[in-house]
């Protein structure tokens, strides 16, 4: 099997790091500076020293080497100047440019790019079994395309006593291995995803909420907000990597299990989305989506927009969304504008400001969902109050003075069949006519 390489940050030197980035497509500069500081920090976390950047203009990149060849030139004088051991691309780079690119640097000078440190990332924080997974299968769909230029053996044939007529190039032979590697990661996978499935069957009755956002937006903070959870939470870039579920009581016998999930950033290839997309379908599968927004961040809208264009790919329709502006003990005053269908929440889960309105409007938006029944029976009608308990799949229930108000998840015609139809509410409080959800 061949190798996958993965950076181990030496704690008494950290690799000193030049970032480049091309300016093409009428992108202003300032969007370009913004993805470099993303950039930056992403080395950061990968345990990079960042030294030097630079950027350049073209009307469309050099399939050679990405940029052109003085802005190249310049580019070696400044890895000689700082003594710089890896140079970082914000694009992806192909295999070619790679081996292009580090015949014109100094020597010993690594080219990456943007995906390669983000994998570097994935594999340093994953810890379950499933993210392990995930990484590999990830590392290899990114390594594969780019073999020639990691072993210089393998654009030649095998040969020697005992091995002449062999019929495969070494390359080749390398690709067999790592899409047979890939195949059985993918099996084990589908394994762990069986194991998923019937945890979520076990908790079927319970509504589920689902954490969703930016990477670096505080998702892990507020999770630990509102779980109480004693879980690591990190300012970096992708802390978190495994999910991580926990039940959460929402008041009046509602309870909920709230899921932690990995973060989104821009400019992430499929290859890498791909192996942990069945991490992510817990998030479509989730009755509320919390989409959680760093709204101290300069570029919070952005990062909302990157968010939604996910969500939407993985099918979760906004009516399950619900916005919520994070971290606003950072700003003088929490932005109100672009929280997608209007629905939204503002928390500090640093100091704990809003988050019991969050709760309360997470408790509201469970039990308005569309498959919610709200009955309230009078507690004189001992028969069908004991029929309403006995009903499956109760989300809360509370004891009034009068009444007895029950939320449940419902089939088709499961209350006419009860005889219970008649002591539908339109909402919780009970203070609706009856008939009619």
């Amino acid at each position: 099997m061949v190798p996958v390489p993965v950076h181990e940050p030496d704690p008494e030197r950290r690799e000193r790091t030049f970032l480049v980035a091309l300016i093409v497509g009428g992108l202003s500069r300032a969007v370009v500076e913004e993805h470099l500081d993303e950039l930056g920090r992403l080395v950061d976390t990968a345990g990079g020293l960042v030294v030097g950047r630079a950027s350049q203009e073209r009307p469309k990149p050099d399939p050679a080497t990405l940029i052109g060849s003085g802005f190249l030139n310049e580019l070696a004088a400044r890895c000689g100047e700082l003594a710089v051991d890896s140079v970082v691309f914000d694009e992806d780079l192909t295999a070619s440019q790679v081996r292009n690119l580090e015949r014109e640097l100094p020597r010993a000078v690594k080219v990456l790019d943007r995906s390669a440190v983000i994998l570097d990332i994935f594999a340093q924080h994953a810890r379950s079994r499933e993210a392990q997974t995930q990484v590999e299968l990830a590392q290899l769909s990114y390594l594969l395309p780019r073999l020639t230029r990691r072993w210089r053996h393998l654009s030649r044939q095998a040969g020697g006593i005992g091995t002449r007529g062999v019929g495969e190039t070494q390359l080749e032979i390398d690709r067999r291995l790592i899409n047979r590697r890939m195949a059985q990661l993918k099996t084990k996978l589908e394994v762990i995803e069986r194991d998923r499935r019937l945890r979520r069957e076990r908790r079927a009755d319970l509504p589920t909420v689902a954490l969703v956002g930016y990477t670096n937006a505080g998702k892990s903070s507020l999770f630990r907000r509102l779980t109480g959870a004693d879980v690591r939470v990190e300012d970096r870039l992708f802390a978190t990597l495994d999910p991580r579920a926990r039940r959460v009581g929402l008041g009046e016998d509602l309870t909920a299990v709230i899921t932690d999930t990995v973060g989104f950033i821009r400019k992430l290839p499929h290859d890498l989305v791909a192996p942990f997309r069945s991490t992510l379908e817990e998030t479509a599968r989730a009755d509320l989506v919390l989409h959680v927004v760093d709204c101290a961040h300069p570029t919070w809208e952005e990062q909302l927009r990157v968010g939604d264009e996910v969500l939407a790919g993985l099918g979760v329709e906004r009516e399950r969304t619900m916005v919520v502006l994070n971290k606003i003990d950072l700003v003088a005053a929490p932005p109100r504008t672009g929280i997608g269908n209007g629905t939204g929440a503002v928390v500090s889960a640093v100091t704990g400001e809003g988050v019991d309105k969050l709760r309360q409007a997470i408790r509201t938006a469970i039990l308005q969902a569309p498959d919610v029944a709200i009955l309230r029976v009078p507690l004189a009608e001992a028969a069908l109050v004991q029929r309403a308990v006995a009903m499956p799949h109760q989300l809360a229930r509370r004891f009034e003075d009068e009444a007895l108000q029950i939320a449940l998840r419902v089939g088709p015609g499961a209350l006419t069949e009860s005889g219970l139809e008649a002591y539908r509410v339109r909402r919780w409080d009970g203070g609706a006519a009856h008939g009619g959800a």
